[in-house]
């Protein structure tokens, strides 16, 4: 019988993101008869938690709810868990002995960028190293050219966009470094999706025959909400008749609903805050836009091709590769003249949201789960 890899993936916690959606889709659909995997979360919170294979073995740092606001009374218990957390990155030696039981893997893999230190100073100096890179770490502050050198040091680096393969092998010093960048689609279950959003709702708010678009997303700055409001108000004074959801919540929620109040819009504009599945929603409106100012392979634009939705989105990291360069969605600048413009065209020209449907329909959807599992697993055997 072969002797099965023992793999250690790290992540701060399972709630709601791209990139741990992506991280549960794959366990489900690796065989626990290759693989023996423990999942160490940083904090044991989130809708994917019930969703881990009961064959993976879960530790986790600490219990409890993200605190996603800055209220005093928070303060002592963030700060609490950021020592707490921090310690074990400082005495490596502790976590690996006294929370993960002195188990040696072969395989240790950070499930995003932002675990690159603590895969890199992990105790055992045998396993390979691999990092997942889900964010276009390029246009985060705190990335710099000589942070981003760090993730050399592991084995294997996996990308998830064109744009991120690139700007890597741009600061790779040799060629080893350069095959070290692997780009792999995130795997989407497509059923999944599908089966999600026949779901029924009784909260969707709007008439069905105003045109609506949909945003889906954790309420972040890097989301350009506040763009999105602003020319979805623009675009009303100048006659445009459509309305607009937004589902998700985040740190700049009550920010964001602030705005839509000051703007007048609580009629046209619902924030209708988080969703555990948001496709039925997704469903039934006419256009999904997306009005980011950074993201790095952004999983619901891949769910909306799924659904067959007409999309408009800003030019971030991902996007030429899930709309083909501009073939199955439109395509605009990244400012809020961009989104207006998008949003725009799909209001004036009737036949391009039915044009866009027919390209998505004939199309080979490069993200497909198999493909992308297959892609992943290969690389864990070859490291």
């Amino acid at each position: 019988m072969l002797k099965k890899k023992k793999i250690l993936i790290r992540i701060g916690s399972l709630r709601h993101g791209g990139a741990e959606k992506v991280l549960v889709t794959f366990l489900k659909n690796i065989s626990p008869d290759k693989y023996e995997v423990d999942l160490l979360i940083n904090l044991y919170s989130g809708i994917y938690i019930k969703e881990v294979p009961s064959w993976v073995n879960v530790f986790y740092l600490l219990k409890g709810e993200m605190i996603t606001t800055n209220r005093p009374q928070d303060i002592p218990v963030k700060a609490y868990r950021v020592l707490y957390q921090k310690m074990f990155l400082w005495f490596p030696s502790l976590l690996y002995k006294f929370v993960l039981k002195n188990k040696q893997y072969d395989v240790e893999l950070a499930a995003i960028h932002g675990y690159y230190r603590e895969i890199l100073s992990s105790p055992q100096k045998d396993s390979k190293k691999i990092i997942w890179v889900q964010n276009d770490i390029f246009n985060l502050k705190e990335y710099t050219s000589d942070v981003i050198r760090q993730f050399f040091k592991f084995d294997k680096i996996l990308v998830i966009s064109n744009k991120l393969e690139e700007e890597m092998h741009k600061l790779a010093q040799n060629e080893a470094e350069k095959q070290s960048v692997i780009k792999i689609f995130n795997p989407i279950d497509k059923e999944d999706t599908l089966k999600k959003a026949n779901t029924a709702i009784d909260d969707y708010p709007f008439d069905n025959n105003i045109p609506t678009f949909v945003s889906v997303g954790t309420v972040y700055p890097q989301k350009g909400y506040d763009r999105l409001l602003q020319v979805h108000k623009r675009l009303l004074d100048e006659g445009f008749n459509h309305q607009l959801v937004i589902i998700g919540d985040g740190y700049d929620l009550n920010n964001i609903q602030t705005l839509l109040e000051q703007l007048g819009l609580q009629k046209t504009a619902k924030m209708l805050g988080f969703k555990s599945n948001p496709y039925p929603y997704l469903k039934k409106a006419d256009f999904y836009i997306m009005s980011s100012r950074h993201e790095g392979f952004p999983t619901i634009i891949a769910e909306a091709l799924i659904l067959n939705k007409p999309i408009s989105a800003t030019d971030i990291s991902g996007i030429k590769d899930l709309l083909q360069d501009g073939k199955l969605g439109t395509i605009t600048p990244n400012s809020e003249d961009g989104i207006y413009d998008g949003m725009k065209k799909f209001l004036t020209d009737k036949d391009l949201a039915e044009e866009y449907k027919k390209q998505i329909n004939d199309t080979d959807l490069p993200f497909v789960l198999e493909k992308s599992v297959q892609k992943l697993q290969e690389i864990i055997d070859e490291v």
